[in-house]
């Protein structure tokens, strides 16, 4: 178990992000979603624990929100072990790798979120910490210098990616476990919304849950988000209860629709059919015409949009679908603007 000193910088802030961890489930009972995952997860923590050992690395991957950093403290919880939080763009060079590795316990977890975005040089001196349980250092200058092969104590890496594509087979292949997070049912989500709801004691039923769960894009981070902005329209403007009325009014105030689409979802949509004709449109394009980084759209916006069938990917840029169209009350028109069932231009029908 964790002791207050074993606890980062992080788990220390107050404000938002600390009352962000106390909705956290700390075990896999508490844990709703990810069945498949947890089914397994269980079994390999499980063993682990009866032979004594670390357990395999483990890279969890999927779209922000959906839990990875939850999952990493759950199996540190579970393993009965501390856990050390960093991020692959904190780890700038060798050194600063060398002391977190050094600085680990028996069996501890090493969380590294965006793994993906580790240097070149920093990837490679984890390679042999990940498989051998030891870092290779040159100590001195020029002539003088020589090598040296350091002991580590054997634990258990867990990485959190985005970016799967963005990862080099090395790295990959070093994850004894790679599982990835799916977007969540609104069933799993109203139930969490119930379970982050009795913690913030907010009075909701199950009506209302239901309702923010429907419109939070299959993500556990934007539905309690979604809660707590609802809870503030609940006590300022009604009784402080939360049914479907109060929901669905409060979250059309948020400029968040049926679909749970934002303002971003929909410009991106509109960009695609109104500047360019449904597409199809390269991302950087896209990404200028709605003035975000591409990482973001890719990252964030376009697994909603692809999974829920209101957006394509094409070997030629992105297209507007039919029930984007419908969604946004606008005439549906095929690719290129032309009318619905029109041959693309180059196409041999």
């Amino acid at each position: 178990m964790r002791d207050r000193a074993s606890m980062t910088a992080a788990d220390q802030r107050p404000g938002e992000d600390a009352l962000d961890r106390t909705l956290r489930p700390h075990d896999f009972a508490e844990y709703i979603g990810q069945a498949r995952i947890l089914d397994k997860l269980r079994v390999y923590v499980q063993a682990a624990r009866r032979r004594g050992e670390a357990l395999d690395h483990v890279l969890l991957a999927g779209p922000p929100g959906l839990g990875k950093t939850t999952l990493a403290h759950v199996i540190a919880h579970e393993l009965e072990v501390p856990i050390h939080v960093t991020s692959g763009p904190a780890i700038e060079h060798k050194g600063d790798l060398a002391g977190i590795l050094t600085a680990l316990e028996e069996r501890a977890v090493l969380f590294i979120d965006e793994i993906h975005r580790l240097t070149p040089i920093v990837e490679e001196n984890l390679y042999p910490a990940m498989e051998d349980f030891s870092l290779d250092l040159v100590i001195g200058d020029g002539p003088g210098a020589r090598s040296m092969r350091l002991g580590l104590p054997r634990f258990t890496l867990v990485g959190a990616t985005t970016r799967t594509g963005l990862l080099t087979s090395p790295l990959l292949n070093r994850f004894g476990i790679s599982e990835r997070l799916e977007h969540y049912d609104a069933k799993d989500l109203a139930t969490i919304v119930l379970r982050s709801a009795r913690i913030l004691d907010v009075k909701i039923d199950a009506a209302g849950a239901g309702e923010i769960a429907r419109r939070s894009r299959g993500t556990p981070r934007i539905a309690n988000r979604l809660l707590k902005r609802v809870r503030d329209f609940a006590e300022v403007i009604f009784d402080g209860r939360i049914d479907a009325r109060v929901a669905g009014d409060a979250l059309e105030r948020l400029a968040v629709d049926q679909a749970g689409f934002d303002d971003m979802d929909r410009a991106i949509l509109r960009a695609i059919i109104e500047k360019f004709d449904g597409g199809p449109v390269g991302i950087e394009s896209l990404a200028a015409s709605v003035g975000e980084e591409r990482g973001t759209l890719e990252d964030v916006y376009e697994p909603f949009l692809i999974q829920g069938g209101f957006l394509q990917r094409t070997p030629r840029g992105r297209v507007a679908t039919r029930r984007a169209y419908e969604h946004l009350g606008l005439p549906v028109r095929g690719p290129g603007g032309a009318p619905p069932g029109t041959p693309e231009q180059g196409s041999l029908l």
